[in-house]
């Protein structure tokens, strides 16, 4: 009769249906209560007088007297059939699943079937968890609100559609119906039960209570504790209940609560119900009934034993135990989680240091992480229902984070040294368990055929097994194995079996152990699933996030916080086929809980790290040049025995810092570094994990967030005001940018991640107008300021051009500037900001000068238009000179912006530099002028110099209208040149127009004229297609002629500097690439220039000493 029953496969198929209903019931009750994801059907303002309708009819809606309430029905009854149909076929599961129930539970009371746990203990295990799944589902169905109006209103769109109501209506609604008080319709089911389940749960009497220890009692008897008998630290650990040392507490507290109150009978009956009730109600104030929904278990028994006669004594030990469990619950498991954090610390290391020992001694490590899920998931549900206590501290753990950590460890070793388990264990089964269980085979005398087909395949099974299969890479496979044990057990523990187990302690002793023997070779994921799974804590959140936010605040704990985000891999263990909407939801907080715990770990470690090298740069600040004044002031001071000026208080030395004078003295850099010691060392934990198939790598979490810091840094420390237009000099950014940088790689001892392309990306980010995120960068700041300050008061000659040192310098003005110009345009902060900038940066400086230029080139061309038909006068020289001027002031900024970047691209790629170089040299006269222009703009990139600006050219060329013919332009160009030539004459006047020795240029920059001429003459006949030498010529002959006719004028007043203004041919030949000294001589006689020039060195004082 069991052979024909199945009980062993029904067992099995029903639980895992049952839990597919269960967390379908769960995901609705989820659904409906959400007003996001609700059905759109009852959060319809037009459906809420359906929905009154069904509530108050259900089940006996009529549809033909209550067409009217229903019409809305009718008008969209596809899209409510559609809307409506998998929650309808869920309940239909839910009944399904109660008959199938019914049946296997009436099968197993009539085959009166054995259960004790310690012996046929899957048999006992799933015929609970049957009895425990169906009881959850029935609650679970309570829990829904809405079920009378999703299974009516389907119903009624059903009827309406096709005539007649669904066939399964009519009992489903009964259903729900008798459901309305959950308790006391399964009391009156289970009934007949009592006996099966009492017999069941009393077995778990050997268990339970020794189980449900104190951690001083575990103390004592050094549990978990591999060191506690070196002696026998090498002997397998074994003993008569393997299964029932890793069996979930929760699981067990869940089945004798549960159980006793469908069997309540027994409470009053049974001194030994009484005692394991007790003791279940005493450890704690919820159980799980599935994902976050939790039963009040004081408050749920209260409730259903306050009806029923003769309980008043069951409701006074209900009120004493849960004023036991407010008193004592909490300070018991907090105390339980500090004893298994030692505990799991000292099993770590010393499995880490002889992983041999995980063949004898697995079973240690599935007994630690089962006691540590426990508590960790009764920590979480209390914390998310914290009763009224005076210690509600006991409820909160700030070390989670290192028992979480030892979790992991723990995990992380068995799937390490998978191999070294099963080479241990595939010797014990073959070599051990084959042996032994042939033994005790052989010794049963009276063995049935197919109880003895079993065993036999058993002992083959094992005895086949070989180390050369293991070597071989063999998968091995005991699900058959497992699964005729557990069908043995059905067979042996029916009423009248001719073999009944219960006889046969050591049969089943031996099979209990070989089958945890199995599971080491084949199964050991799906054991960790049983015995680690904190999946749970997906639907925990708020406390989750709570747990992580306490641990980071905890410096000790600092170190453990990956295992959080660690923790986010187990989620996607706890999806079930027959929910797969649940999946979407679950991946989502999943994802967004990994994400949250990595960045906040990540921000902690890029905050320690950035002060620790803001530390260091204001170190190194104090060793610039600008800070040695002060000391070399006081050496001169005392060498020269003059008393020191007084001052408040004596500043320390640099260096200073670093004298210790006691050890116990602890500084702020001491902490920060023991801080991102303690973070560095999270990241030691793991390198990459998976989340839902999302592979997560800690170190680019911290590299992005270091990346984001830095460039914010940075822009900080170029101390841009712009209001002020104030800013740092290049020279001191790039030193502090450095130090950053050479504090950064001191990250590289402690956590293996890549900081040469981290600053990289940073650099180049700010080599470009907008980083990343949007905001400005280096280059915007510097482009800007160099722009509207430097250049600005340039053109408005308030700053000079310094041709002799290479830079720009403020005038001895009483309105003086609030910066000097030199120190932001020397030859030193030029490449700074080429290092700064780099060839990009530099580009799009070219560009905004370009800008500035063309601007000033379309007034130009605008006045000339103006001014065609009439002779030159003295405003319109001076309005074209003027803007010549500042075109001229630009491009000799851009110049020596071009000459640092030369220097910094040779020291950077000299052989890439010496291959331009080459490739600049060969374009000559004939080269194609779009093949000149090409190599042109690819050495101007890297700051060559080129006889045709590529820049210019582009610029020029794109301000061409449609209107303007190419004549046109032409022509405007020339008598552009021809303008400039005839206005010369016009500076002389100007008093500032004198040059100065000293900067080797004219005091209101218009030595810069050359600049401006060679460079726009050359881009515009170049966009042209002229001949730029031929019109450089001519323009030199026409300004030649207008100052040798200036020569001619007496008036001292006009011809004041006109020394200094002859000057400007000799400079405008020295800088083109198109004129020569022979082609001035021809037009302008060399001793006139000579003349000049000692004219106006003569002028020059001499200062000497």
């Amino acid at each position: 009769m069991a052979y024909q029953q199945k009980l062993a496969e029904k067992l099995l198929v029903l639980n895992d249906r049952g839990q597919g209903v269960l967390i379908r019931m769960n995901h609705i009750k989820k659904t409906c209560t959400d007003p996001k994801r609700r059905p759109s059907f009852l959060a319809d303002k037009s459906m809420e007088g359906v929905v009154k309708y069904i509530n108050r009819k259900f089940p006996n809606i009529d549809l033909r007297g209550s067409s009217q309430q229903l019409s809305n029905i009718q008008k969209q009854k596809s899209a409510v059939l559609e809307g409506l149909s998998s929650y309808y076929e869920s309940f239909i599961d839910v009944m399904e699943f109660r008959d199938h129930v019914y049946d296997l539970l009436n099968t197993i009371d009539a085959c009166q079937c054995f259960f004790n746990i310690t012996v046929n203990f899957d048999f006992t295990k799933n015929y609970l968890d049957l009895i425990i799944t169906y009881a959850s589902v029935i609650l679970m169905l309570s829990r829904i609100d809405d079920k009378k109006v999703l299974v009516g209103m389907y119903n009624c769109a059903y009827e309406l559609s096709n005539g007649s109501s669904d066939p399964s209506y009519p009992r489903l609604g009964q259903m729900i119906l008798e459901y309305e008080h959950p308790l006391k319709k399964l009391t009156e089911e289970f009934g007949p039960h009592t006996k099966s389940v009492t017999e069941a749960l009393l077995s778990l009497h050997s268990v339970y209570p020794r189980r449900n220890l104190p951690a001083e009692q575990w103390r004592n008897a050094q549990l978990l504790s591999l060191l506690s008998v070196p002696a026998t630290m090498l002997n397998p650990a074994m003993c008569d209940t393997m299964a029932c040392e890793y069996l979930s507490m929760e699981v067990m507290e869940r089945w004798i609560i549960l159980g006793f109150l469908l069997c309540h009978t027994s409470l009053n009956i049974n001194a030994a119900s009484q005692d394991l009730w007790k003791m279940a109600l005493r450890s704690g104030l919820y159980v799980t009934l599935i994902r976050d929904e939790v039963i009040n278990i004081h408050k749920l028994s209260e409730e259903h034993l306050d009806g029923l006669k003769g309980y008043s004594k069951r409701l006074a030990d209900i009120k004493e135990c849960k004023e036991h469990t407010i008193v004592n619950c909490g300070a018991t498991h907090r105390e339980k989680r500090h004893f298994l954090r030692h505990a799991l610390k000292e099993l770590i290391k010393v499995l880490e240091d002889e992983p041999a020992l995980l063949g004898p001694k697995v079973l240690f490590v599935f007994m630690a992480l089962s006691f540590s899920r426990d508590e960790v998931l009764w920590l979480v549900r209390h914390a998310e229902n914290i009763p009224k206590t005076k210690t509600p501290e006991d409820f909160a753990d700030v070390h989670m984070a290192e028992l979480l950590f030892y979790m992991e460890r723990l995990q992380a070793l068995l799937g390490r040294y998978n191999y070294v388990i099963q080479r241990y264990h595939l010797q014990y089964l073959s070599q051990f368990d084959a042996l032994i269980l042939n033994d005790t085979i052989q010794s049963i005398y009276v063995c049935p055929e197919e109880e003895s087909v079993l065993m036999t395949s058993f002992v083959s099974a094992l005895s086949a097994l070989t180390l050369k299969q293991l070597e071989g890479g063999k998968e091995f496979d005991f699900k058959a194995v497992r699964m005729d044990w557990l069908r043995l057990q059905a067979y042996t523990s029916v009423g009248k079996a001719t073999l009944p187990l219960k006889e046969y302690p050591d049969l089943a002793k031996i099979m209990n152990m070989t089958q945890f023997h199995t599971k080491m070779m084949d199964n050991v994921d799906e054991l960790l699933n049983e015995t680690a799974d904190l999946s749970s804590l997906c639907f925990y959140t708020r406390v989750f996030e709570k747990m992580f936010s306490q641990s980071s605040e905890e410096v000790s704990m600092q170190r453990y916080l990956m295992a959080f985000p660690m923790v986010c891999t187990h989620f996607s263990q706890n999806t079930h086929q027959m929910c797969p909407e649940e999946v979407e939801v679950m991946e989502k907080q999943a994802l967004r809980l990994c994400v949250t715990f990595m960045e906040e770990i990540a921000i902690q470690t890029c905050t320690v790290v950035l002060e620790i090298s803001t530390e260091q740069c204001n170190l190194h600040e104090q060793l610039l040049p600008k800070h040695s004044a002060e000391t070399i002031s006081a050496a001169r001071n005392k060498k020269m025995k003059k008393p020191p000026p007084k001052k408040d208080a004596p500043k320390n030395k640099p260096g200073a810092e670093s004298q210790r004078k006691d050890r116990a003295v602890v500084t702020n850099m001491d902490k920060m570094h023991l801080t991102l010691t303690e973070l560095c060392t999270s990241y030691s934990m793991c390198s990459e994990f998976t989340v839902f198939k999302h592979i997560f790598v800690p170190s680019e979490f911290l590299l992005t967030q270091l990346e984001t810091g830095l460039s914010k840094i940075f822009i900080r420390m170029a101390h841009y005001n712009q209001t002020t237009q104030e800013i740092a000099r290049p020279s001191e950014l790039l030193a502090g940018i450095q130090t950053y940088v050479t504090s950064l790689y001191t990250l590289t001892r402690y956590i293996n991640v890549d900081i040469t392309r981290l600053v990289k990306n940073v650099l180049l980010q700010q080599t470009q107008p907008l980083d990343s995120h949007g905001a400005p960068t280096i280059t915007t700041l510097y482009t800007n300021w160099y722009l509207e300050s430097l250049l600005r008061q340039a053109s408005s000659a308030f700053i000079a051009h310094c041709p002799t040192m290479h830079c720009f310098v403020n005038h001895n003005v009483e309105n003086e500037q609030n910066f000097k110009a030199d120190e932001y345009s020397d030859i030193c902060e030029m490449r700074a900001l080429a290092e700064l900038i780099g060839p990009y940066g530099l580009k799009f400086l070219g560009e905004n000068l370009m800008w500035h230029i063309t601007s000033q080139v379309s007034e130009l061309k605008c006045f000339l238009l103006q001014k065609k038909s009439s002779l030159p006068n003295v405003s319109s020289c001076e309005n074209v000179l003027k803007r010549m001027t500042i075109i001229g002031v630009i491009l000799s900024f851009r110049t020596m912006a071009q000459g640092a970047l030369e220097e910094v691209m040779h020291r950077h790629c000299p052989f890439l530099m010496g291959s331009i170089e080459c490739l600049k040299d060969y374009v000559c006269t004939d080269t194609d002028i779009k093949v000149a222009l090409s190599v042109y703009e690819l050495a101007s990139a890297t700051g060559l110099p080129c006889d045709i600006d590529p820049a210019l050219v582009s610029a020029i060329s794109n301000m061409r209208s449609d209107n303007s013919s190419n004549e046109d332009e032409y022509k405007t160009t020339c008598l552009l040149l021809v303008y400039i030539a005839v206005s010369l004459p016009t500076l002389s006047v100007d008093p500032n127009s004198f040059y100065s020795r000293e900067r080797g240029g004219h005091q209101n920059n218009i030595h810069c004229l050359a600049a401006a001429v060679n460079h726009l003459s050359a881009a515009m006949f170049t966009v042209q297609n002229k001949n730029i030498e031929q019109h450089l010529k001519e323009f030199l002959q026409v300004a030649s002629s207008i100052l040798l006719q200036l020569g001619q004028n007496m008036d001292k007043t006009e011809v004041k500097n006109r020394d200094s203004v002859c000057l400007l041919l000799d400079m405008i030949v020295d800088e083109s690439p198109f004129l020569s000294q022979d082609m001035l001589e021809d037009c302008f006689p060399y001793v006139l220039l000579r003349n000049a020039y000692r004219e106006v060195h003569r002028a020059f004082i001499y200062t000497m000493g």
